[in-house]
């Protein structure tokens, strides 16, 4: 889907497409940290402190990208249905990347907190900085804090993000009512925040991952908390994000047709057979 997103012109100069590459992007950053960090934990890999907290925080900023970019792309069609006659000003490449912008430095900006934070941790009582457990925020030991912090943080995006999402949903819904309103492209913008909404508790899910894994060590024998944990993985990092990319590039019209041809290997008859009978038309 990256490579789809910037191979043509066309999906380059387009807001939405800008946007779906930004989320993708920061969907598979967060796989190929998440997966760095199990293939560590697989091959009893133990890092040192300062480095797990590096990608630890990384992970943080990384995560956050997604929600923020769902949020942007629901007020683009907000924009686009509510006000198409202003859309083409208001919606605009400069602004697009502004808003890209915007959102990856809020990111690092709450992550700074979070570094101030694992500065507190008692690094000089340690008898080695090697850590004896896997890596991820739990090892780190961080203190009550931190994790207060995380939890309200956390609810704090969900709740903006769900009511920001809503918001632009209602209005959508009030547009559709009036008789001047094209109702095909309402109808679809409609299913698109409807989407974006199943995708934010996709995304957001997690987040939340730590704390399940949590809950689920003190119930489950440790006999068969690991083939748990595998599947607790996969369902709640690897799959949503998988997703993410199938259900927008299968979903999009435009994008279908190139992204079947990929996926098939570049053996999609139909698509390579379509321009060649409306040239025989022609």
């Amino acid at each position: 889907m990256l490579f789809i997103l910037r191979r043509k012109q066309a999906f380059r100069e387009t807001s939405r497409y800008i946007l779906l590459f930004n989320l993708l992007l920061a969907d598979t950053l967060q796989m190929a940290l998440s997966q760095l960090l199990y293939l560590l934990s697989t091959s009893r890999m133990m890092l040192t402190y300062p480095v797990c907290g590096v990608l630890v925080m990384v992970g943080n900023v990384i995560i956050q990208v997604s929600p923020l970019t769902l949020v942007v792309m629901s007020l683009e069609r907000y924009v686009a249905v509510c006000f198409p006659l202003r859309h083409a000003t208001v919606i605009t490449l400069r602004n697009t990347g502004l808003s890209i912008i915007v959102v990856w430095a809020f990111c690092f900006l709450t992550v700074l907190i979070h570094v101030i934070l694992l500065l507190e941790f008692p690094y000089a009582e340690l008898e080695s900085l090697q850590m004896k457990r896997f890596c991820n925020s739990l090892s780190l030991g961080l203190g009550q804090l931190y994790h207060d912090y995380e939890r309200a943080y956390t609810c704090f995006m969900f709740i903006s993000a769900v009511i920001t999402i809503c918001s632009s949903y209602i209005g959508v819904m009030v547009e559709a009512r009036k008789a001047s309103t094209d109702k095909a492209s309402v109808q679809k913008a409609r299913n698109t925040l409807l989407l974006h909404m199943v995708q934010l508790g996709l995304s957001l899910s997690s987040t939340v991952h730590n704390a399940i894994v949590v809950a689920v060590a003190t119930i489950v024998p440790l006999k068969v908390l690991l083939p748990v944990l595998n599947v607790m993985y996969v369902l709640m990092i690897i799959l949503p994000r998988c997703l993410s990319a199938l259900i927008y590039g299968l979903r999009d019209q435009t994008i279908r047709p190139i992204l079947l041809h990929y996926l098939c290997c570049r053996l999609d008859i139909s698509y390579q057979q379509k321009p060649q009978k409306i040239h025989a038309i022609n």
